[in-house]
């Protein structure tokens, strides 16, 4: 399996514990004229991260009121539902979304948060079938573990 990345970021004093997880948005306006703007946008926009580490260091920033503290963060596992035959511990694949029916109670698993179409992920765990049926009709749905590559 891959190794984790982790990175040295800055987030809000308040939010900075370890075990946090969240997913990286991007940078807002107030950001622009930062001088520590880069380590704080040093993420892929769209992912999911975990705090790992909190550092004492903390910035005064614009946009967080209590300032900004160094982190050191992973790539958290997000978990989705693929097709069955693709879902095998260690393989790789690019993500892509079956369907848009929001209406179907498996929408938020098929297009999880954290997760970039067209993105390449491995398979870290398979944890089972899919919870529910699928409204498309699909059949032998896996619910699974995923990491971005």
């Amino acid at each position: 399996m891959t190794e984790a990345k982790n990175r040295v970021t800055l987030i809000g004093t308040k939010l900075a514990k370890e075990g946090l997880e969240f997913i990286y948005v991007g940078a807002v306006d107030e950001c622009s004229g930062c001088k520590v703007k880069k380590a704080c946008h040093n993420l892929v926009e769209g992912r999911k991260y975990r705090v790992v580490d909190v550092r004492p260091t903390t910035h005064s920033c614009s946009v967080f009121a209590d300032g900004a503290c160094v982190v050191e963060v992973e790539e958290a596992p997000v978990v989705a539902l693929i097709a069955g035959d693709m879902a095998i511990t260690n393989s790789r694949f690019v993500y892509e979304y079956a369907c848009n029916r929001q209406e179907c109670r498996s929408y938020d698993l098929c297009h999880p948060d954290g997760v970039n179409e067209g993105e390449k992920y491995i398979i870290s765990q398979v944890l089972g079938n899919a919870p529910d049926e699928c409204l498309r009709g699909r059949k032998n749905l896996k619910l699974v573990e995923i990491l971005p590559l």
